[in-house]
């Protein structure tokens, strides 16, 4: 191997491959029933087509190239695919867990100081907080509501996983590399056991997606395609693939 291919390498992606990645934890967690799946800000906010970001999507920042991307994976691939995910999840009595972009008031002044500066907003009851329809909430599962990228640093949701005795996640949703990264290694820091569902995730532009997945993967989180993960439920957890 010459010296720049030497220099080029992660020093230290073994150590952290198998005590993070390839730990056998993840595995436990599935048996004993103590794994959730989190699906990340699907909603009309950030992830339909004439709302929210996208109401003017010649105003939204996205060139006309990125929003066709976009939503084509979201229609063709991650909706579908976080469908089969909680159908899953929910035969097998584990988690389904849903996060949004919501405020607290109809104005917003509860927000945080970056989504006003974004001007992003989600009041109550308003169409851009209601999760796309496909893949909303049932029964009484958990949602959380937030005003940041990161669901663990802006809202309770780490005491309420401990309550629940969720010790690892399946993430998929919106942004890849937004809320979906910044929950990811939030995730990780705390030490759950993560897996990252990459077909399960979107954002705007094919180049951030792979981007976030190259920095999680082997650092922060397993990273498997959604087939691989309901191989993994009906391995461990008793579910069907």
């Amino acid at each position: 191997m010459s010296e720049d291919n030497s220099k080029q390498r992660d020093p230290l992606k073994a150590i952290y491959h198998d005590s993070i990645v390839d730990n056998p934890g993840h595995f436990k967690q599935l048996i004993n029933h103590n794994t959730g799946l989190l699906c990340i800000d699907l909603q009309y906010l950030d992830a339909m087509e004439g709302f929210g970001v996208f109401r003017d999507p010649e105003k939204s920042g996205v060139p006309k190239e990125g929003r066709d991307y976009y939503f084509n994976q979201l229609k063709t691939t991650v909706l579908p695919n976080v469908k089969r995910l909680q159908g899953a999840f929910r035969d097998c009595q584990l988690e389904v867990m849903h996060t949004r972009i919501q405020s607290l008031t109809q104005d917003g002044r509860d927000r945080s100081s970056g989504h006003k500066r974004l001007n992003l907003l989600a009041a109550p009851g308003s169409k851009e907080a209601e999760f796309i329809e496909e893949i909303a909430p049932v029964d009484d599962e958990v949602v959380v509501n937030k005003t940041a990228s990161g669901v663990f640093s802006s809202t309770n949701f780490n005491y309420v996983l401990n309550n629940m005795g969720v010790n690892a996640l399946f993430v998929c949703g919106v942004y890849t590399n937004e809320c979906v990264e910044t929950t990811v290694r939030a995730a990780s820091d705390l030490g759950y056991f993560v897996t990252m569902v990459e077909d399960a995730c979107a954002t705007v532009t094919p180049s951030l997606h792979q981007a976030s997945i190259a920095t999680l993967k082997d650092r922060y989180a397993r990273v498997v395609t959604t087939n691989e993960a309901l191989m993994d439920l009906a391995r461990f957890a008793g579910g069907e693939t």
